[in-house]
Parts: structure tokens; C-alpha cells; sequence
């Protein structure tokens, strides 16, 4: 079984599979490398003798530079090497997006909305609109269990701190990501649940949803009712009388629309887990659907891989100032363009950001980019997308639930337990993760490393594993009623 792999021909360095041995002789791709010092799990190793501020290069990138000369053999992280990332840059397009093979679309169990739209999950959903009701809404769904029966498939609230004492942008936010989560087809039905005296008022939060089908969505404003328990209770039984019309029918995955995400990154997480990811988004767009890429600073360093594959200038032209933006949003706090990869990412083999984005854009697989969304904004065009957002893990999640995303596929080298509100599958990069939170990850990917599975064996497993969630299966994060939002603050807007 390999020790290692040698991810690109141009690369100057190979990334160790399991843990290999200082002393040990390799063959790599016809060059004779012997290790100077133990090798973990995911981390890199020199194949060259490289001189103080050569690039390191990893997946045909410069991810980072050496900070020291560093020998054939050893050990490259974070004590030799630094990253090359810098302020703002000016893109230049040059395309290069080779279409996607149409293959025949087949089908999973799934709700067939008025609108058109498929959802994966029928429930009943609680929006407060302020962090004043949040009690209010966790009692509604406490004492409202009843009401899951036939084909409703829960009652959930989403609580948050958020709704009064903003402005400006931060307050455009909140109304914005909380109006996209009514919007969301998984809910069958939604409660938008008020106080009354917030700034996030009544009459805003109607200009921002726009229309809006009055049988699936109903407002209380608590401080308008007497009893707002027992008027929740009234206007939740509506809303189920609504929702319990709609059953489970064969619908073409053309329909479907999946969020890709990564946190808790490892140095296989690039090399398993999100490659396998790519190749299903890649099989999905083929036979129709369509799916969002986000987590922006993990894409800075990782351009050359994603800009070209702008299907047009104007594609091309959102994406650089969505990349260039994100990173004004970092000077203009006084910060270096740069979200270094945390300890746990670091532990694992990741070195420097680019490591991490070069690793973190395989999600994306290799489809044409159609199109580049704002913080909050519904995904209209099919085909793969960019997404606005940071890298935080349920900032991210959340904003992927609002783009319309009905499933979210989320790679882990390190493991997460939470869920968003649209289903949260959990795919482990590596195998010990995978045998040790069995109650976390829903589908291993690391035998790609671990037994010499293909990329394409592992995306397949994952095709059918990816229906079988569209069609119901509840994920691990569902089991454990793992589903909570957060908002993204002090940020600008696409």
C-alpha cells in the first residue's frame, strides 16, 4: 500500500499517507528520496534540496515559500516554510472551461413545492426575528410535537442573538439571511415569530421576503397577543394542515441544489475527501443540478485554479472583486490579507492558507463557474456557483441553507458534530477519524488514502449515499438534532 502521494508532476513536494519513518528510502515518481526525520500523517516532505525563498509547490500551486533551505528528505511546515499571500491583486481572465458531458438525469424521493422547487425535508420551521423571542419559539416547538405526523418530518425553531440595536449593514444582514431561511423549500411551512418593538421590524422584514405564499407563512408578533403560546399553537396548526399535503414523489436530481463546505482540515482532506466531493459535483451538474462553493478566504491563493473556469468577463469579473473585496474586509480591519489555518488544521499537515484553499476549491470538482452570490442570495442559475461568505463553519453552513442549498456536503479531517438547517452529511477525509466518531461522519472517504480506492469508486459511493439523504435518510447531525444558524456581522455585502 503507498506511503505517500505526489499530487501534481510540478509539485516539490509529496504528502505522507500514514506516518513514515525517518530513514526510510522512497521511490517518488522515479526520484530516490530518503527521510530525514518522521513524516506525519498528511504533512509534506522536500523531494528537492530547496533554497531559502524558493516556492513550495503542491497541487501544481505556490503554496508558501521556504524560510530557511530546506533539504531533500525533510520535513516542510510551518518551522521552514511561510505563506506568499499578500493585499489585493488584479486578476486577468483567461478562460479556461472545458464543459461537462451531459449525462442522462436520474431521479430520488423528494417534495415537489407550488413554486416548482425541490426540498429533501418537509418540516415545520420557527424564524425569530430577535434574540427576545427565542424562548418563545423553543416553547412553541416543545409543546407543538404533535404536530409532526404523516409527512411532516419535524418542528424546529433557529434561534439567535440578533434582530434589535443594528445598523447599517450588520442590520441588512440579519433581515436578509433570516428572509432566505423563510424562503428555504425544506420548510413546509414557517412561522415568523416577532416581539414587536425590535428595529427589525414587521413592515422591513415583508420588503425584504417579498412575496410569499400566505399558507405557508404566518407571523405572530407577541406583543399584539394575548396569549402567544396558545395563538403560536393556532397558526402552527394551520401551517401543518398545509405542509401534511405534500409526500415524498420521484423527482430528477435536476432539481437538486448542494452546498459544499470543509472545516476541520486535514492534509488529506485535499487529496480524499474534497476531491471526492469535486467528482460528485461534477457528476450532479452533468445530469443538470447544481451546486455553491464558499468559505472566500479559502480560496485567496488558490486563483489560478478557480478564475479561469469563469464561463464569462462578467463571471470573471464578480469573482475577482468577491476575492479582492474579502480582502479588503481584512485591511480595512488592520489585518493581513491572510485566516491562518487553525492549530487543528496545522496538526494535520496544513501549512499556510494556500495549502489549505488549494486543498479546499477540489470541492468544486472541475465545472464551468456560472455565477457569484452575495451573502444570503438564492442560487438562480444552473451549474456551480461562488458564494459570498467567510470560512467559519456555521456562518458558513448557514449561508449555504440560504443560498437554497436542500443538502450540504461538509469534509472533515478532524471531526464536527453540528448540523445546519438543511441536512449536514459529514464526510471524514481519513479513516481514524471515521472509525472514532461514528455518531459524527456519515459517509469515509479516507480509503481513498488507506486501501487505494479511486476518487471515482468513492464518488460513486457517495452518489448513492447522496440520493439516499435527498430521499429522507436523516444524517448523523439530524439524528442528534444538531441544527442551529449563525449570522455573519460587520461585513459588506455583494
Amino acid at each position: 500500500m503507498a506511503e505517500f502521494v505526489h499530487i501534481n508532476p510540478e509539485d516539490n513536494v509529496a504528502v505522507s499517507i500514514r506516518p513514515i519513518s525517518a530513514g526510510s528510502e522512497l521511490k517518488v515518481d522515479g526520484i530516490s528520496v530518503r527521510l530525514r526525520e518522521d513524516i506525519p500523517q498528511g504533512h509534506k516532505f522536500a523531494l528537492f534540496s530547496l533554497k531559502k525563498g524558493a516556492d513550495i509547490i503542491k497541487y501544481g500551486c505556490r503554496i508558501g515559500h521556504a524560510t530557511r533551505e530546506i533539504a531533500a528528505g525533510e520535513w516542510v511546515h510551518s518551522h521552514n516554510m511561510a505563506t506568499n499571500l499578500s493585499a489585493e491583486l488584479e486578476y486577468r481572465y483567461s478562460p479556461s472551461h472545458p464543459a461537462l458531458k451531459r449525462r442522462e438525469t436520474e431521479s430520488f424521493l423528494g417534495y415537489l413545492r407550488s413554486d416548482g422547487r425541490a426540498a429533501t425535508r418537509n418540516e415545520l420551521w420557527i424564524i425569530p426575528t430577535v434574540g427576545c423571542v427565542n424562548d418563545i419559539a423553543k416553547a412553541l416547538v416543545r409543546e407543538n410535537q404533535d404536530l409532526v405526523q404523516g409527512s411532516i418530518e419535524g418542528l424546529y425553531s433557529f434561534p439567535h442573538p440578533f434582530g434589535c440595536s443594528q445598523t447599517g449593514e450588520d442590520h441588512r444582514m440579519t433581515r436578509k439571511l433570516l428572509a432566505a431561511l423563510v424562503r428555504h423549500p425544506n420548510a413546509g411551512g414557517v412561522l415568523v415569530l416577532s416581539l414587536g418593538c425590535e428595529n427589525l421590524t414587521h413592515e422591513q422584514f415583508l420588503t425584504e421576503l417579498g412575496s410569499y405564499d400566505r399558507e405557508r407563512v404566518r407571523f405572530l408578533i407577541c406583543q399584539d397577543t394575548e396569549d402567544e403560546l396558545e395563538d403560536g399553537r393556532k397558526l402552527l396548526m394551520e401551517l401543518s394542515d398545509y405542509a401534511g399535503r405534500f409526500q415524498r414523489q420521484p423527482l430528477g436530481v435536476d432539481k437538486l441544489l448542494i452546498g459544499m463546505k470543509c472545516g476541520g482540515s486535514d492534509g488529506l482532506s485535499g487529496i480524499t475527501a474534497n476531491p471526492v466531493v469535486g467528482r460528485l459535483s461534477d457528476r450532479l451538474i452533468s445530469e443538470g443540478g447544481s451546486t455553491v462553493l464558499t468559505e472566500v478566504p479559502e480560496m485567496f491563493g488558490a486563483e489560478e485554479m478557480l478564475l479561469p473556469r469563469c464561463e464569462n468577463e462578467e463571471v470573471f469579473r464578480k469573482a475577482s472583486d468577491m476575492l479582492n473585496g474579502f480582502k479588503e474586509y481584512f485591511l480595512s480591519h488592520h489585518e493581513q490579507v491572510y485566516e491562518n489555518p487553525s492549530p487543528g488544521n496545522k496538526e494535520g499537515g496544513i501549512t499556510t492558507l494556500e495549502d489549505k484553499s488549494c486543498g479546499c476549491v477540489q470541492k468544486g470538482g472541475r465545472a464551468p463557474i456560472v455565477d457569484v452570490l452575495g451573502y444570503a442570495e438564492s442560487a438562480k442559475k444552473q451549474g456551480l456557483s461562488l458564494l459570498w461568505g467567510p470560512g467559519n463553519d456555521l456562518v458558513s453552513a448557514t449561508n449555504l441553507t440560504a443560498a437554497g442549498c436542500q443538502l450540504i456536503l461538509f469534509t472533515t479531517g478532524r471531526g464536527t458534530p453540528f448540523g445546519a438547517p438543511a441536512p449536514t452529511m459529514k464526510l471524514s477525509s481519513n479513516d481514524s477519524l471515521a472509525k472514532r466518531k461514528k455518531n459524527w461522519i456519515d459517509f469515509n472517504a479516507g480509503t481513498v488514502a488507506s486501501s487505494g480506492e479511486s476518487i471515482e469508486s468513492a464518488a460513486e459511493r457517495l452518489w448513492n449515499f447522496v440520493k439516499e439523504a435527498a430521499s429522507g435518510k436523516k444524517t448523523r447531525s439530524e439524528e442528534h438534532d444538531c441544527r442551529e444558524i449563525s449570522i455573519f456581522k460587520d461585513g459588506v455585502i455583494l
